[in-house]
């Protein structure tokens, strides 16, 4: 980097670390140990030998081993199914509980909890380990085996984070799932996983209203006939109202753990083991289920906490997500290896009241908070007393992930939250790469919405169509080598996998994000390249709106693109072609958004569906969305020459 970066404007150097930022730092001790430079010549030497980084990085975060590898990388199938570890035995419960309650730390607070009532829990690792335990031997008795997929339809409690390691433990494999979404959604992510089981909740609080999980859940469950068994939270007890109840298929929690051993033999599973499957969207086609293995996604998710947020024993991590997206799962897997403490909250962050969320912050001593951009541009109206009201001096770093920022609302949370004393870590990645490719660290200087380089241990690049590099201009996000985090496949779908990250240029997975790298080495996203829709950090691929839309019988072709909203970032706009015998009007237009909301879930209400005589398509039928949203959004819609009906694109523009 240059040094003459103290210039006005948003292209300017805000905060630098100090003595006391890089006295803490781990990943500064992580360098001198091994005698580099700096990062940069650490992210150059862990790019070109990443078996050495990753054994490093492993010993680094004191990642347990029942029986130590033999290799680190073995690549002898080619990049995208390279195996880590070979030969070693582990589980992520080993790392995330029982190490440290079997440790000095046993007492030390691992889970924290409010919920929007104002309850609190506290759990220490001794008490994790003992609620997972018990649940371990209950989930055994229900007749879960190692390799069996266990659904997680739950709010953020604590018995999520039991239910987590106590699938762990068994061997078995854990399927998270958003807990806004609706049935149908939930049930397409328990059929492709054949989950035998599923563990919801009765209910849980939003905005004061109580959200009836279990009727959903049954909902989902009568379209997945893999689902045998359903477990039940009690969250709300009465509150709940009346919980539908099947005494021959559903159990409660409390029911299924009381009385049993207090104490559960982890089982050692290889590190290439599968742990949990996570779903995302794509641009086509169902959701796809990413594989994840007991040393990859954990492992990576602990690595980036330790060196990109400096997390330690002595922290206190919210991240504001939910256990469906992989903000989740990172937090509590990532922030329990390293030994902190995460904070969960069921809820509205903005109820009550509009200092919810700092009122959290202040009463738990967060120290690392986790925000995203559409929370702030939601948050930002509110004015700055509610943030000024409560003391936030124990915050030492915010995380962002999840979209791009811009200016104003970035501004206003590195000057109202943080004071202009703490970074942002801007972090972007993917479920698909277990955490971050690019990140900010507590270690580096900072540019409002920037990123200071690549994590650590990725091998990123920007580069052209051709996979050469570029730098001042926007290009492809790749990654040149592989990671332990890297999702080993979609499941049962491995040639969907190599098309969506290893087809588009030989040798390098492109990630679908568009990148670019400044004249001072900071790096910047600038949104997708594929047509993957992003709502308010939250990914859906245009083919399950598109396929809610067309269930109604008015509909019978129809298109979702993304277009920039100022809360959401990104809200979805639909235009569908009508079958004959339908007219356009209002009231039709509020029940196809009402049925994408019911479909996906209400955070992916359209903003608007415009009705259209025909969609701009290539030869071969396949709609083209970039031209669709280009033409809605009055932009220029570039090459046209593989449109079969080059009037449609007028047609979008006129489209009412």
């Amino acid at each position: 980097m240059t040094e003459d970066l103290d210039r006005p404007g948003d292209d300017a150097v805000v905060w630098r670390p100090g003595d006391k930022e890089r006295a803490r730092s781990r990943l500064l001790r992580f360098i001198e140990r091994h005698g580099l430079r700096d990062v940069a010549a650490l992210v150059e030497r862990a790019s070109a030998d990443p078996a050495w980084f990753w054994d490093a990085a492993v010993r680094d975060i004191d990642w347990r081993w029942y029986e130590p590898y033999r290799e680190v990388l073995d690549q002898s199938r080619g990049k995208p199914w390279a195996r880590w570890f070979t030969g070693g035995t582990t589980n992520m419960a080993l790392n995330a509980v029982d190490k440290h309650a079997d440790g000095p730390r046993a007492g030390a607070a691992a889970v924290l909890w409010e919920g929007e009532d104002g309850e609190t829990r506290r759990w220490s690792f001794a008490d994790l380990r003992r609620e997972s335990d018990r649940l371990a031997h209950g989930l055994q008795a229900l007749g879960v085996r190692p390799g069996d997929r266990v659904g997680l339809f739950l709010p953020m409690l604590p018995e999520t984070v039991a239910a987590i390691m106590a699938i762990a433990k068994l061997g078995a494999i854990f399927v998270p799932i958003f807990s806004g979404y609706a049935a149908e959604a939930v049930a397409t992510r328990l059929r492709d996983s054949e989950a035998r089981v599923l563990v919801t909740a009765d209910g849980f609080l939003r905005r004061g209203t109580v959200v009836p999980m279990k009727r959903t859940a049954d909902e989902a469950a009568a379209g997945a006939p893999s689902v045998e068994r359903i477990v039940v939270v009690r969250r709300l007890g009465v509150r709940a109202g009346d919980v539908p109840w099947d005494p021959r298929r559903d159990i409660d929690y409390a029911e299924l753990v009381r009385g049993r051993p207090d104490r559960f033999e982890t089982r050692p599973v290889s590190g290439e083991e599968p742990l949990m499957l996570i779903y995302t969207s794509g641009t086509t086609g169902r959701p796809k289920g990413t594989v994840h293995t007991h040393a990859g996604f954990p492992l990576k998710a602990a690595q980036d906490l330790a060196h990109c947020f400096d997390l330690q024993e002595d922290d206190v991590l919210y991240w504001i997500t939910d256990i469906g997206w992989m903000m989740g799962p990172w937090q509590i897997m990532g922030g329990l290896a390293l030994g902190a403490a995460i904070l969960l909250y069921e809820g509205s962050p903005d109820h009550p009241g509009p200092d919810r969320v700092w009122a959290l912050c202040e009463a738990h001593g967060v120290t690392v908070l986790g925000v995203s951009p559409t929370l702030i541009r939601s948050l930002m109206p509110l004015g700055e007393e509610p943030v000024r009201r409560h003391d936030l001096s124990r915050l030492r770093a915010l995380g962002s992930t999840g979209e791009p920022w811009n200016p104003e609302p970035w501004r206003w949370t590195f000057e109202v939250v943080g004071g202009g004393r703490i970074p942002i870590i801007n972090y972007s990645g993917g479920t698909e790469v277990s955490g971050g490719i690019v990140s900010g660290l507590t270690i580096a200087p900072l540019k409002p919405c920037s990123f200071a380089g690549p994590v650590p241990g990725m091998a990123a690049d920007v580069v052209d169509e051709s996979g050469r590099p570029v730098r001042g201009a926007v290009g492809e996000l790749v990654i040149r080598q592989p990671w332990p985090g890297m999702t080993r496949g979609f499941w049962r779908d491995p040639d969907r996998y190599l098309e969506t990250y290893w087809s588009r240029i030989p040798d390098l997975w492109v990630h679908g994000d568009w990148a670019y790298i400044d004249e001072d080495g900071f790096w910047y996203i600038q949104g997708r390249s594929d047509d993957t829709l992003k709502v308010a950090g939250k990914r859906v691929g245009p083919a399950e709106v598109e396929s809610a839309l067309v269930a109604h019988p008015a509909v019978r072709e129809a298109a979702a693109i993304g277009v920039p909203d100022e809360v959401k970032g990104e809200a979805i706009v639909a235009f569908c072609i009508l079958r004959p015998g339908y007219e356009p009007g209002e009231d039709l237009r509020r029940e196809l958004k009402e049925l994408v909301a019911g479909a996906l879930g209400k955070p992916f209400l359209p903003k608007d569906v415009r009705f259209v005589d025909d969609l701009p398509r290539t030869r071969n039928a396949k709609i083209m969305r970039r031209v669709v949203r280009a033409a809605y959004l009055g932009q220029p819609a570039g090459d046209l020459t593989a449109l079969e009906n080059p009037a449609a694109v007028e047609a979008i523009r006129q489209s009412r």
